[in-house]
């Protein structure tokens, strides 16, 4: 649930331009409205209309929830529903969801929310939940604290160096996309955990690599694979915005192999 901010609009919409590292004058051509007037919002020296914050929210591609914040920072009523996804109005998103992981046998996938907590997962996806501590299976299971905590996957994972170094540089790019401090101490958190594997700053392809592969042990097995994201592309309510399907595929045959006579 939203709750109504207590700074002043302005100032939260500079700090957006600010973090998106746009000036006055760019954000003001891209808005299509005068730089003088955006300073004057900026400063609170007036007052902006709800257009208008949805304007440069548009602009600064704001996430909806924060939107929504702004809104009420600058007096008016939340644009966007958050709706529950065992609501009637978002059957259809939640019966699409399903058809997706379902189709994507026997191919793990799994849908999570804005933090990382999984929503629902395929059958298949119980490949990564093997052998992982109770108390990190307890719900909500965040999947990547899942995946590099040392009583969860990271263990098994062969390459768990390059890995972890993609999880937390993607997770760092998402926090300072959204401000969120959910993520911001999620980051903090997995990047404390041990590795005693060297860490790349600068992700760069192994041999015969396209993208930065999954490797892990199953049983006498060594499995790979890679990753998709999918979003909904025109989502106009805040909990469809925040769901993401994490589709993992086979990159080799030999993972295809396991996974069809699993």
């Amino acid at each position: 649930m939203t709750t109504v901010e207590s700074r002043p609009v302005g100032a939260l919409l500079r700090e957006w331009r600010e973090r998106r590292r746009l000036s006055q004058l760019q954000l003001s051509l891209d808005a299509d409205i005068s730089a003088r007037h955006l300073s004057f919002v900026e400063t609170g020296r007036s007052k902006p209309t709800k257009e208008m914050i949805l304007r440069l929210s548009e602009q600064l591609d704001v996430p909806l929830r924060e939107r929504n914040g702004l809104l009420l920072a600058g007096g008016y009523a939340p644009a966007y529903p958050a709706g529950s996804l065992d609501a009637p109005e978002l059957a259809a998103v939640l019966t699409a969801l399903r058809q997706v992981l379902a189709g994507h046998e026997p191919n793990p996938a799994l849908v999570v929310d804005r933090h990382w907590q999984l929503i629902d997962g395929n059958d298949s996806a119980g490949l990564f939940l093997e052998g992982a501590a109770a108390d990190l299976l307890e719900p909500p299971v965040n999947v990547l604290r899942l995946s590099l905590h040392p009583a969860g996957l990271a263990p098994s994972i062969v390459n768990l160096g390059e890995w972890r170094a993609h999880v937390l540089s993607r997770l760092h790019r998402q926090a300072t996309a959204t401000a969120d401090p959910v993520l911001r101490d999620l980051h903090a958190e997995l990047r404390d955990y041990p590795c005693d594997q060297p860490e790349p700053e600068v992700e760069l392809p192994g041999a015969g690599d396209v993208v930065v592969p999954l490797r892990f042990r199953h049983g006498g097995a060594e499995l790979s694979f890679f990753s998709t994201t999918t979003v909904f592309g025109t989502p106009l309510d805040v909990t469809v915005a925040e769901l993401a399907i994490e589709s993992f595929f086979p990159a080799d045959r030999s993972t295809m192999d396991f996974l069809r006579n699993r």
